[in-house]
């Protein structure tokens, strides 16, 4: 059995043999991206213990520079002023010796990894958690940490439509024979992965299909029916809703159900350059989005219209409008026993 300690190792010395800096992006090297579970434990055991007893702007250089040393990346002569701090990686730093998060001037992004650390009164490390924004937005109950983006189509939509007939470029380059990216545990492109007019053939014998409604304020249970046919239609019974993005991965296949014209893009734009978390390979606009527009009606749901395009070409069909832009500073106080859910 392999301990994770060599796993680590075994990162950290392919991070070093790559001659990659913090800069570079991992589209092409998807294998020296770490899975957030084990970007915990590689911190926690590196950092962990770690004197930060020095002026704040210091302080942020020893720690980047800590974190450099961690992952085996080239310690930078000058640090930029990027968000994230460490672009390769999809990471951003705060440093904790209190319970509030303090966020300038910036939204929360929902795939970026957040290392966290928690300081002493003798300002040494002694925990670190890494969590994606997704976490740190469920903890803003003001609503004013992120944007969340909307959008309903330009016109009244009265067929099914496919929106683009390909695959983004980087998706096609991706899926050229020979090509495979293994990363954080999963394996791109998977054996059954159809290309978008293929999935849109599929997706389209939805047309006319009705069931059961379980109620006008139930719209979880609904889009939950609807994840459970489309994964039997794609001949994969076994995985249910988990509240991933996208909602089927293998597929990168993203569902909308709509009763009502505006859809709820939560807290990632289609058309986004920003890489997933889970295959960092992939971006968000190479994801393919499915809405299924539905009738209710003397206790049934109808499926209407099936609508299926690309992140990239989303806004074609559909207009988008979003929230406020974060402009300020916004405190987050982070639950009692945060850093205790750590190895």
């Amino acid at each position: 059995m392999v301990s994770r300690k060599s796993t680590f190792l075994h990162f950290v010395r392919r991070i070093k043999a790559s001659g990659l800096t913090i800069y570079d992006a991992l589209t092409q090297r998807p294998d020296l991206y770490l899975s957030t579970d084990n970007l915990q434990r590689l911190l926690q055991k590196s950092l962990v213990g770690l004197s930060l007893d020095y002026p704040l702007r210091t302080r942020s250089k020893i720690v980047k520079t800590a974190l450099c040393k961690a992952l085996g990346y080239p310690v930078p002569d000058r640090f930029r002023r990027v968000r994230p701090r460490f672009p390769g990686q999809n990471l951003d730093i705060y440093v904790q010796k209190s319970n509030n998060l303090q966020i300038w001037n910036e939204e929360i992004a929902v795939g970026r990894r957040y290392a966290m650390l928690q300081l002493n009164n003798g300002s040494r490390v002694t925990a670190v958690r890494v969590v994606t924004g997704d976490v740190i937005a469920s903890l803003d109950l003001t609503g004013t940490l992120t944007r969340k983006y909307q959008a309903a189509a330009r016109k009244p939509v009265t067929s099914s439509i496919l929106v683009v007939t390909a695959d983004t470029s980087h998706l096609r380059t991706l899926l050229k024979p020979g090509r495979t990216a293994a990363s954080a545990g999963i394996r791109f492109p998977g054996r059954r992965f159809l290309s978008i007019r293929a999935l849109y053939r599929k997706l389209l014998l939805l047309a006319g299909w009705q069931f059961n409604d379980p109620g006008v304020d139930q719209e979880r249970i609904r889009g939950a029916i609807l994840h459970e046919k489309v994964m039997r239609l794609l001949g994969d019974n076994t995985r249910s809703d988990s509240g991933q993005f996208p909602d089927v991965l293998d597929q990168l296949l993203e569902l909308k159900f709509q009763t009502s014209p505006t859809i709820d893009l939560g807290l990632v734009s289609p058309d986004s350059m920003e890489s997933l978390t889970l295959t960092p390979c992939v971006r968000h606009r190479d994801v393919r989005y499915a809405v299924f527009y539905a009738t209710p009606s003397q206790g049934k749901i109808r499926i209407d219209h099936v609508i299926v395009s690309t992140g990239e070409s989303f806004f074609k069909l559909f207009r988008k409008f979003g929230g406020r832009v974060v402009n300020r500073k916004l405190q987050i106080r982070l639950p009692d026993g945060f850093f205790a859910q750590t190895e």
